[in-house]
């Protein structure tokens, strides 16, 4: 039987993960496969730490030359993250001959561009299952799948701290800092979470849905990106009352000859099977002309679940390596009929407002006065319970509005004597 030897670049949680998988179903994938799928070397910066599962210390090493430097070694999995020295790994393995398999995101939707274009000059692979959505098989499924189809939209929860945050806040009426200490305490989310709940993670797995949909990589400064720290309680409850809840989704919608890349929280109605999303699930609902609506779903983190996809590009792989044989890695048509990315000012959606208002006469006539200067219509208004303090809030659904116009009347009412809070607006998307 072929052996593919796989050198691994990272023995963290998930790298560890792929190993206990490869040792413990190496008969049934080989049986399956007709491949032996050989761990040849090992590359971490700590040997000491105890993992939850053992190896030869024989396969281990602290110098990744031993890996990329091994003739013998067909396919290298980069599990480090980050884009220092990952990117430098990756260009000298792919400049080696070997075929590349990865989780990182992050490299990818930054220096995606580069590493693809030397890894086809290269006649070798980079694949990334992992690296969208942990265990889901959705790159598979966009790549290959639904290679028939044109895409119209994506809607994701692709993020599991800040789907796990949110869903803890509605389901147990906590703060947004306590949910973020029990992610924390669950080990959901890191110690600096920033990337995780500000929406920059979310933005780079749709950079690269958006490369597989649209065949566009767009820059991360393309991308409207904005996180859940500033959701309060308060919104996630008033949204619950009028029949919707508070994701943060990423979204690429096609709109005529423009494509609209955006990352922030955004109501969406209780009947929709988004909004059931909850924990550290991930789901992504995508629409395309001939398979129609389709979700994605499954859990969207946990050692296993990604290693389950780090495996699955192994697999394939090792086809192609037996074969002898160089597939591109994306099939990628650009979507000639998008002639330019929407800018953010010029986006339109309904939106949840939450105003912060004295309790007095005519103070709604004020703010509904603002907002008809700029064109923007309320769909409905509710004034909720009469504070302490005599201020309280005031929540409206407004239909359609550029958020350029609408910006333009939050600041203006921001400043009148009658409101004592900076507004609360958070989009909304009927899916």
């Amino acid at each position: 039987m072929k052996k593919i030897n796989v050198g691994l670049i990272g023995f963290g949680n998930v790298g560890s993960g792929v190993v206990k998988i490869l040792r413990e179903k190496k008969s049934f994938l080989s049986e399956k496969i007709g491949v032996q799928i050989n761990i040849k070397k090992i590359c971490d910066k700590d040997l000491i730490t105890k993992r939850d599962i053992s190896v030869d210390k024989s396969l281990l090493t602290k110098d990744v030359r031993d890996i990329i430097n091994d003739p013998q070694i067909d396919v290298v999995v980069e599990l480090i993250g980050g884009i220092h020295p990952a990117k430098e790994f990756t260009s000298e393995a792919l400049k080696k001959g070997k075929n590349i398999v990865t989780a990182n995101k992050a490299l990818l939707a930054q220096e995606g561009r580069e590493l693809f274009a030397l890894a086809q000059d290269r006649g070798k692979s980079i694949y990334f299952e992992a690296s969208v959505g942990a265990g889901i098989p959705i790159i598979k499924a966009l790549r290959e799948g639904l290679v028939a189809n044109k895409f119209y939209n994506i809607f994701g929860i692709v993020n599991s701290t800040s789907n796990f945050i949110l869903s803890q806040m509605s389901d147990n009426n906590c703060t947004f800092n306590d949910a973020l200490s029990d992610a924390k305490k669950k080990g959901f989310a890191e110690k600096n979470p920033t990337l995780d709940i500000e929406g920059i993670d979310s933005a780079h797995k749709l950079t690269l849905l958006v490369y597989l949909c649209f065949g566009r990589l767009v820059n991360l400064d393309d991308i409207f990106i904005e996180g859940i720290s500033q959701v309060s309680l308060a919104d996630v409850n008033y949204a619950k009352e009028l029949g919707f809840q508070i994701k943060l989704l990423a979204i690429a919608k096609k709109v005529a000859e423009e494509l609209e890349v955006r990352v922030h929280p955004t109501l969406i109605p209780k009947s929709h099977l988004l909004s059931s999303v909850n924990g550290i699930f991930n789901a992504i609902y995508v629409s395309c002309d001939l398979a129609g609506n389709l979700l994605f779903y499954g859990p969207g983190a946990g050692q296993l679940s990604a290693a389950s996809a780090v495996v699955s590009d192994l697999v394939e792989l090792t086809q192609d390596v037996r074969a002898g044989m160089f597939r591109p890695t994306l099939n990628v048509r650009i979507d000639k009929s998008i002639k330019k990315l929407r800018k953010m000012d010029e986006i339109k959606s309904r939106y949840y407002i939450r105003f912060m208002a004295l309790d007095k006469p005519g103070v709604l006539a004020k703010i509904s006065g603002v907002l008809a200067r700029f064109g923007i219509s309320i769909a409905s208004v509710t004034q909720k319970e009469r504070r302490r303090t005599h201020v309280v809030p005031i929540v409206m659904i407004i239909h359609d509005a550029k958020e350029k116009q609408l910006r333009q009347a939050l600041e203006i009412i921001n400043r009148l004597n009658v409101i004592k809070q900076e507004s609360v607006a958070i989009r909304m998307e009927e899916v």
